[in-house]
């Protein structure tokens, strides 16, 4: 959710098209350098990219982000990589990397963190680094094209909130996470070509090739480890491994393909390096705690209903379950909420599909003044409930939760409904972020011991295996560097 406090929550559906867009004539081949024109492309967007991923993260980690990424983009063998290159570490705490045309490399905070080696760092750039050489963005909009699929784009596109069903497409431009909706979606065939390059590079580097399978594994057991801590039955959401197909074939091609391959990983430079970054939520950007979801700078607080899980995003919060969907964002406010209500529906129409609520109903919670209205869609031969439920925070300033539900099941979301308050400044002050401690196993140290400081209330052990790529039968040996997430300042 935005630090910002009054602004449209825009469409990111035309960027997103643009970005994986044909620059027009015969697609360069991988060893060609990059264009004029890519370089263009990319400049145009990468501001707009930053912005929906949180800015880039401002810290000392960056800048030996920076580093590692264009170190392994000379291994390419594009003309004047490393000057041709730009990466950015963002600030944003879902597990994701990705590129655009015109050699802009991005990776998350959260993925570095999750992240166990230098060697695990470059082969994700040099994953990204594999895209960007073979035009894979060019050539996926190339096919569309080809086959008529351009349309509302959303064919090369990935993280649906409301899924693959009709209403989720006439709704998709208002519930698309702007993080999940900029995640290119890229073939399986591309997938491994852009694997095996990243082997490549890491080879050619030095570096110890085994590390691209061990980092996709470490994804995947982090997808796995968060589906079972929020009480889902998939990993499906939105992160590096889980947005590239297959992700476990694709650890056990990786691994097949780097076996008996040599080389360092720079383990204890990695952790010293990455030692303090932020771990999870950003205050700054509101914070999820189990079913509370809290913003210390626009001081309100709600909680999601049991059985549902939250993603916190840079323009929305997503609240996900089995009986609905919903986000919770802002709009421009006029101070009046009726015309709000409005716009918003009005965000969530297509020109196919014109949603308006039957009628706007004032009331109160929590002190707070609030209107909702519902409008009801067939979607498929099912209908279904579209709600939108905003609260005036001041003259110049509201939000709303979107929410859609099978027709008359609104009352899931009744009780979130009710939670919104505002919360005050003592309380605000008491939302400090997580960040990644590196610390020195001593001896008498035990995972359980080590895993005990862990700053959550469930889970712990399986946080920090998950965290530090131990599998069931790994135990610490003394002098070894591990990490564990505590509380910051």
């Amino acid at each position: 959710m935005p630090r910002i406090k009054n602004v449209a929550l825009a469409s990111v559906a035309t960027m997103s098209i643009a970005l994986t867009g044909c620059m027009g004539g015969e697609i360069p081949s991988a060893s060609a350098p990059i264009t004029q024109t890519e370089a263009q492309q990319g400049a145009e967007f990468h501001p707009q990219l930053l912005s929906e991923f949180g800015g880039t993260y401002q810290g000392p980690q960056a800048a030996y982000v920076e580093q590692v990424g264009k170190n392994i983009a000379v291994q390419s063998g594009l003309g004047n990589a490393r000057d041709s290159f730009t990466v950015s570490l963002l600030n944003s705490p879902v597990n994701n990397a990705f590129a655009v045309p015109g050699g802009y490399i991005y990776s998350t905070r959260q993925l570095v963190a999750l992240m166990n080696n230098e060697a695990e760092l470059a082969g994700v750039l040099g994953h990204e680094v594999g895209h960007v050489a073979a035009r894979h963005s060019q050539r996926r909009q190339s096919e569309a094209q080809k086959n008529s699929l351009l349309g509302t784009g959303l064919a090369i596109l990935t993280g649906v909130v409301l899924g693959d069903s009709q209403i989720g497409n006439t709704l998709s431009k208002g519930f698309l996470q702007g993080s999940q909706m900029l995640t290119l979606k890229f073939s399986r065939s591309q997938e491994l070509q852009a694997d095996d390059l990243g082997i490549e590079y890491l080879t050619k580097a030095g570096y110890d090739p085994r590390a691209m399978g061990t980092v996709l594994q470490s994804l995947a057991d982090q997808n796995a480890l968060d589906a079972r801590l929020q009480g889902r039955e998939s990993a499906n959401i939105p992160a590096w491994a889980s947005t590239h197909p297959d992700p476990a074939s694709r650890v056990r091609t990786a691994l097949a393909k780097a076996a008996g391959g040599t080389g360092t990983t720079n383990r204890d430079t990695f952790l010293t390096r990455i030692d303090g970054i932020t771990y999870g939520d950003d205050p700054k950007q509101g914070v999820v705690e189990g079913r509370q979801f809290i913003h210390p700078e626009l001081r309100l607080s709600f909680t999601a209903p049991q059985g549902f899980y939250m993603v916190n995003g840079t323009r929305a919060v997503s609240i996900n379950g089995q009986s609905g969907k919903a986000q919770f964002s802002l709009a421009a406010y006029n101070g009046n909420l009726n015309t709000y209500i409005n716009s918003v529906f009005a965000s969530l129409s297509s020109e196919q599909q014109q949603l308006r609520p039957a009628d706007i109903k004032r009331t109160t919670v929590n002190g707070i003044p609030a209107a909702y209205g519902t409008a009801r869609v067939t979607s498929g031969g099912n209908s279904v409930d579209v709600v939108v439920f905003a609260y005036e925070f001041a003259n110049d300033r509201a939000y709303h939760f979107a929410t859609i539900t099978p027709a008359g099941n609104g009352s899931a979301f009744n009780a979130m409904f009710n939670s919104m308050r505002k919360i005050s400044q003592t309380e605000a002050n008491a939302i400090v972020p997580r960040v990644i401690d590196v610390v020195t196993v001593g001896r008498g140290d035990t995972i359980q011991s080590l895993a005990n400081r862990m700053a959550y209330d469930s889970g712990k052990v399986e946080r920090f295996r998950v965290l530090n790529g131990l599998g069931t039968g790994d135990t610490l040996q003394a002098g070894q560097k591990v990490k564990i997430v505590v509380r910051g300042r």
